[in-house]
């Protein structure tokens, strides 16, 4: 059913091309569990220099460890704490070139030394955070903040 891809240096082109094969991955699946696995495999595939990838979910007002790939994380995070907490409250992409240099950092793998963290909205409402750690320092750029972005897009509409 599913390939691994050869990827091309164009970092643009090979996230369009991600974001078309989690479409057809999800495609006609409704179970969000499902899609998010697929969905944090897909990505631990497509990702070089990374340590963790996966989704953290709201429940009864804080962010609750979803599917993933990497090793056991932080369960429970509090809006607001941390970098995924940040993203959840701001609601906006937060990329972090150097989690020691940010306030509140949870550490959850004292492997990690970069995370870009992306909100997950669906009519308005936060669903959760996709997060992605990295072991080397400045890691995420701009174009990957606007590749996960249009990733996740692309996952809503199978959630």
């Amino acid at each position: 059913m599913f390939t691994q891809s050869t990827y091309s240096e164009d970092l643009s082109a090979n996230y369009t091309m991600l974001s078309k094969q989690l479409d057809a991955l999800l495609e006609g699946e409704t179970n969000a569990i499902a899609n998010l696995s697929n969905a944090s495999a897909l990505l631990n595939q497509f990702f070089d220099q990374i340590n963790w990838v996966g989704f953290y979910l709201m429940e009864d007002g804080e962010l609750v460890l979803g599917p993933f790939q990497g090793l056991p994380a932080c369960v429970r995070i509090p809006i607001g704490k941390g970098v995924c907490g940040t993203a959840a409250n701001t609601k906006e992409t937060v990329i972090v070139p150097d989690v020691h240099a940010f306030p509140g950092h949870i550490a959850c793998d004292a492997a990690s030394q970069s995370e870009i963290v992306v909100p997950i909205e669906k009519n308005g409402e936060l669903l959760g955070v996709l997060d992605i750690d990295s072991p080397i320092k400045n890691r995420f750029s701009e174009q990957d903040k606007q590749g996960l972005e249009q990733f996740v897009q692309i996952l809503v509409k199978h959630l």
